[in-house]
């Protein structure tokens, strides 16, 4: 079993000055979901090497037993340390697609053409393809059989009311609730920052960091 996890490469937080990048738990808690149950992990970024990690992410209280269990993981950080180049990635060598969150996807995956044509090849071939919180908005160009990838299915991101909450709204290209209404999804979602997950064929998505253990168990249900 191999599972492509995709980072994004991206670290400016649009005109703010600060730094952004992927959210730890968004990448810890998949990957050690799928570590654990015996799937062989490859890690991939637009720019390859280190992808950047949102430093709001990586705070005290932002720590998990995920994030605490990475940080005692040599192995696990020099792989992340070295991540491939998307743009060498063949759909064909992997079982599943997963996308951690985190506002940098926002700017760089979603319009990346790599990340978009890996998607619609792992959709095309009936591989599952899995994102989390801000990820889900790295499909908003990908496309399958002539429409929008998530046209008439189920899907959840980031809300609307979690974006304003964290003060962002403006900041943002767009906003992945917004974004996926409009390419036709049937948009979903739970209280905010709670653990929430849709499976839609082998399409799912989590809404937020809480549901990032979660999505990526739901992403392993489809491979067994």
């Amino acid at each position: 079993m191999k599972i492509l996890m995709v980072l994004t490469s991206h670290d400016q937080l649009g005109n703010t000055g600060k730094k952004t990048g992927f959210w730890l738990e968004e990448f810890a808690a998949p990957y050690y979901v799928f570590r654990d149950a015996g799937a062989e992990v490859t890690l991939a970024s637009p720019k390859g090497g280190q992808p950047p990690v949102d430093p709001k992410s990586d705070t005290p209280e932002g720590q998990t037993e995920a994030t605490r269990r990475f940080k005692k993981d040599p192995a696990a950080q020099a792989q992340l340390a070295d991540t491939i180049k998307l743009g060498t990635i063949k759909a064909r060598e992997y079982d599943a697609i997963f996308y951690p969150g985190g506002h940098g996807p926002l700017w760089d995956l979603a319009e990346n053409v790599d990340s978009i044509a890996l998607v619609e090849t792992f959709a095309s071939l009936g591989k599952p393809v899995g994102a989390v919180c801000h990820a889900p908005g790295v499909l908003r160009h990908t496309r399958s059989r002539g429409a929008p990838l998530v046209k008439d299915k189920r899907v959840t991101g980031f809300a609307n009311s979690e974006e304003e909450a964290v003060g962002l709204t403006k900041v943002v290209p767009f906003l992945v609730e917004d974004e996926l209404k409009r390419r036709g999804g049937l948009y979903e979602k739970a209280a905010d920052w709670q653990s929430f997950v849709i499976t839609d064929g082998k399409l799912v998505t989590g809404q937020n960091p809480a549901s990032s253990d979660a999505a990526a168990k739901a992403v392993l249900k489809l491979l067994v």
